[in-house]
């Protein structure tokens, strides 16, 4: 019956299920800041190897000066980008050829090429010494790292096991930032210098930029918090210091 003691009851239970639900100023507030960190946190490791990266690094821009910008260093870092029968891959190639050129200007005066040579059939280092070779580098200034398997491997090896303390980095304008960085957290005053593949191939240099997100932050896990080994450190060679005292 209306107005009766459990009509009332039944009435204002309903009422309390169909109110709309909503937030607290605790919970708004929270909820702002757990977006905002949803938002931040996948940027964080980029923008750490934006920042530490900035002042040390040039684009080698075509029919431009830009050699200019580049300090003189001992070595050149050149960094492994895949072969495919028996040829570097065309991103490769460019850095290669910015290598090349870093030589023949007195920028660098030998060129440490570190790749993945993990198994007998695939042998990056091997591969960008010939490339080099045929563009009229002296094989007596070329020193071979066979065991680059990622970015942080190849900076740490080139210190650790190279005896390298500076160095330039050679790599793609979208990888340049975390290399650089990278190699500074290593321990080595590296300065970058990067090929802008997204002339020719900018597909490919969106796929790969996409990547640098996840690989940044793993390059921010290895170096700066967890201080990680390469995956073989190995001993101490000498083929470097060989290389720069002749």
């Amino acid at each position: 019956m209306e107005g009766s003691p459990g009509s009332s009851s039944r009435g204002g239970l309903l009422s309390r299920v169909v109110r709309p639900w909503t937030w607290s100023r605790t919970g708004l507030r929270r909820g702002f800041q757990g977006l905002v960190a949803l938002t931040v946190l996948p940027l964080a490791p980029m923008t750490w190897a934006w920042l530490t990266s900035a002042a040390h690094r040039v684009t080698a821009e075509p029919g431009t000066r830009w050699t200019a910008e580049v300090p003189a260093m001992p070595v050149a870092l050149v960094l492994g980008a895949g072969v495919w029968n028996g040829r570097p891959s065309a991103m490769l190639g460019a850095r290669l050829d910015i290598a090349a050129e870093l030589y023949r200007t007195g920028k660098a005066r030998a060129l440490l090429l570190s790749g993945d040579n993990s198994r007998k059939d695939y042998d990056e280092p091997s591969i960008m010494r010939a490339y080099l070779i045929a563009h009229g580098v002296p094989a007596a200034k070329i020193v071979l790292d066979y065991a680059g398997f990622d970015t942080w491997d190849s900076c740490v090896r080139a210190k650790e096991v190279f005896g390298a303390s500076r160095l330039l980095v050679v790599t793609q304008v979208f990888h340049l930032p975390r290399a650089v960085a990278l190699c500074r957290a290593a321990g080595l005053d590296a300065f970058g210098v990067g090929d802008d593949s997204s002339r020719d191939w900018p597909l490919e240099t969106v796929v790969y930029a996409v990547r640098e997100f996840p690989a940044s932050a793993k390059g921010l896990l290895d170096s700066v918090i967890l201080h990680s080994s390469p995956r073989f450190l190995g001993r101490r060679e000498t083929t470097l210091d060989h290389a720069l005292a002749d």
